[in-house]
Formats: structure tokens, sequence, C-alpha cells
């Protein structure tokens, strides 16, 4: 993705305000700035686009070539395994059986023997009953929280939620309540005095710090109130857990009946696709009421085998999750060392501060001029309006190349 690469509440290119995701949000920069009569139908885009730019928000697409010569810190290739031989060639032969694409909705003609063995070994390595592959982990965090509520229920969410999650909850129709980050005690407030079905909703690591949730308080403060605990867990799945096998299993929460997990087959399995996972019930109403899955094409299969060949080749060498989280701590001490004010890692990405939006983007040209690929986030596409360079802590980093980012970033960082 282009530099704002992992939306929160706050890190989308539509940005929502930290506000109920089911509110109107406020004029933001790709709205008309003030209500003016205009020649043509799209004139009011050159006027959002010139204040996007007086602010120093304009994004652009960059295209990558097949051979980069960036060392790459901006993805979230976490276990290096997007480009891998034996990923690649799962994804090839995955194409040349079934073809270029699923032909249709899983319901209809794009459920595939290969799905469904997936779906069975993802379940097994995450720990959960049942589990259910969609065409990303956007979509199966719409088709988790908006299949999971109902106009009436409760929906009590992060500050620091990731887009989708927000999407969510302003599709669900639910009565949703935004809580403070991190705080079990917060949404517990939340649920006190409410009669009827609730759901509570988080990251399980947070894409633009790295912090986690802290899960098994989240699930205690559920459980007192009756509320079901659903919890993205893009950013631990390949990362924490025995094995990379995520963070509902570190927390010990895995395969509990009223928890939910979603993942993303696009980080540390570096492939395409989103799963939900959790008790055989909830996965079988998904399938006959989650709207981003009935009606959408199934995940083609390539992104399948690609996916599959990964979780696989995973399970054969959980050290690359050990790898990554000590690439990451390594970064945050050298870093840290250094003067600079990096986010204490919790799985792998590491949160470099900026003082500006703007010397956060000449930080990542920099970067990039002296040959690293760094994620740039700013406002608004953080929570907190602080600027920061993003970091993917990468299992497959060697030392030198561990030596080399922190070089670079150090070198090029703005004087303040």
């Amino acid at each position: 993705m282009p530099q704002d690469s992992a939306p929160s509440l706050l890190r989308d290119a539509s940005p929502a305000t930290p506000v109920e995701p089911s509110a109107a949000p406020a004029r933001q920069a790709h709205d008309s700035p003030s209500p003016q009569a205009y020649h043509a139908a799209f004139d009011w885009i050159d006027a959002a686009h010139a204040e996007r730019r007086r602010a120093g928000l304009v994004r652009t697409l960059r295209p990558r070539p097949v051979d980069s010569p960036l060392l790459d810190l901006a993805s979230n290739d976490y276990l290096g395994l997007a480009r891998h031989p034996e990923v690649t060639r799962g994804a090839a032969a995955a194409a040349h059986r079934w073809g270029a694409g699923a032909t249709g909705s899983r319901l209809v003609t794009g459920s595939t023997e290969l799905h469904a063995r997936l779906e069975t070994e993802l379940a097994a390595f995450c720990g959960f009953e049942a589990a259910l592959v969609l065409s990303s982990g956007y979509a199966a965090n719409l088709a988790a929280v908006t299949a999971l509520t109902a106009p009436g229920t409760l929906l009590v969410s992060d500050a620091g939620n990731h887009a989708s999650l927000i999407d969510g909850c302003r599709l669900s129709r639910a009565r949703t309540e935004v809580v403070p980050h991190a705080d079990p005690e917060a949404v517990r407030t939340a649920l006190t005095g409410h009669d009827g079905r609730a759901l509570a909703v988080t990251d399980s690591v947070f894409s633009v710090d790295g912090d986690a949730a802290p899960l098994p308080a989240l699930a205690e403060v559920c459980r007192a109130a009756g509320a079901a605990l659903l919890v993205d867990d893009a950013h631990g799945l390949g990362v924490l857990g025995d094995g990379g096998s995520g963070a509902l299993r570190a927390a010990g929460l895995a395969g509990d009946g009223d928890v939910v997990a979603t993942v993303t087959l696009s980080k540390s399995l570096g492939s395409q696709g989103g799963a939900v996972l959790g008790p055989a019930r909830v996965i079988e109403h998904l399938v006959n009421t989650a709207r981003s899955f009935i009606f959408d094409t199934g995940l083609a299969p390539a992104a399948v085998g690609g996916a599959l060949a990964a979780l696989r080749l995973l399970r054969r060498e959980p050290q690359r999750a050990t790898r990554a989280g000590q690439v990451a701590r390594e970064l945050h001490g050298r870093l840290t060392a250094a003067g600079l004010a990096a986010v204490r890692p919790d799985a792998a990405v590491v949160s470099v501060r900026a003082p500006s939006p703007e010397a956060a983007v000449r930080w990542a040209a920099d970067c990039r001029t002296a040959g690293l690929a760094v994620g740039c986030f700013r406002p608004p596409s953080v929570p907190d309006g602080i600027s920061r360079l993003r970091l993917t802590a990468r299992a497959d980093l060697t030392d030198a190349q561990l030596g080399m980012a922190v070089g670079t970033i150090v070198a090029t960082a703005p004087v303040v």
C-alpha cells in the first residue's frame, strides 16, 4: 500500500472521527470545504484536493518494481513468506488446477476443496472449532461484526480499532459505544446495565504503534456481563502465540465459546484473503447471514493455495514467529538508544514518532533515497494525531540488514 498503509479508527483513506461509529462523521478533506455552487458535477473534487494539498495530506500510488532495490520495512510480510518458493509454488499449483478465479460466490461455485482444507487447517492451528475464508481481512471483519449484531445490540469498540471494525460497527445498525484505548474498565462501564445482546470488538495488536490489547482482562469483563468478544488478530497471527498461532491462543482464549477471531492471510502468511474463526455455530450463522460472505466472489484459488502453503511452512518452522519478535525488540532497543521516540513493540510493528506530518513525509522520503522503505503515518490516518514512521520487523532480516535499517533511520531523523 502507499505511505499510510495500516488503517485504524482514523487510519483509512476516508477517515472517521473518534466518535460513535454509527454517528455521522465530521467533515474531512475529502468532503466539500464549504457549501457552494459548482459548474460541473465533480468540480467539488478539485476543491477537496486543494484542501488536502494545503494540509500536506495528498496520497499517491507508487507501483513497486518486481525487483526493488529497497530494503523493505514497510510491508506487512512479517515472516518473509510472500516470495518464499514453497508459497509461490502453492499459489501457482492452485491456479493451474482450479483456475485463475473462484468463478462465483462461496455458496454457488466459489468453494473448492482447497478452501475447505485451508479452513480446517487454519482453525486447528489457531485453536478454534471452525473457520470461514473470505476474500479479505476487511470483508472478514465486516462479516463478523454485522452478522453477530442487530438493532438493539450493544457494540463496544476500542478507540484504536482498525477501520474495517469501525465500518462493521457503522453497517451493523447496533448501538455503538467507543471506549478509551485498551481500557477494560471502560468496557465494563459501557456494558453495565445493558440488558440484551452485547459484543466487544478490539484489535489484538494495534497496527499504528504495535501495542497489544489486554485480552484476558477484556474476556473477563465480557463474561461477567454476558457479552461476546470479537478480536481482529491480523497482526498477531504468525507472530504471537505458540509457533505463531495467534494472540488468542497466547491469551488462553482460543476455542472459547464466547470468543470469535478474525485474521488476514495477507500479512504473516504472505498471501491474500481473510477468515473468521470461532465456534462452529457462529461460522454456520455467518454462512447464512454475513453479506460480505454471501454476496462476494470467493477467494481466488491461487491465494488459497499460497496461504495454505505458508501455513504449513509456519507449522514446520515455528522459529520464524520467534525471530519476528526478536527483530522488533532489537529495532526498538537500538532506535531508543539513539535517542529516537520508538514505542515498545508487543508484536512485529515498531513505531517511531516524528515531530510533524511534514517531517514524517521528508523522513520517509530520505530513508527511501538511502535504500530503505518504511511506512509513514500522519493525520488523519492516526487516531492520536501524532505522525510517525511505522517499521515492519520481518523475520527474514539479517543482522546486516537490521544494522543498515537502524543506521539509515537514525542518520535521516529530523532535527528537533
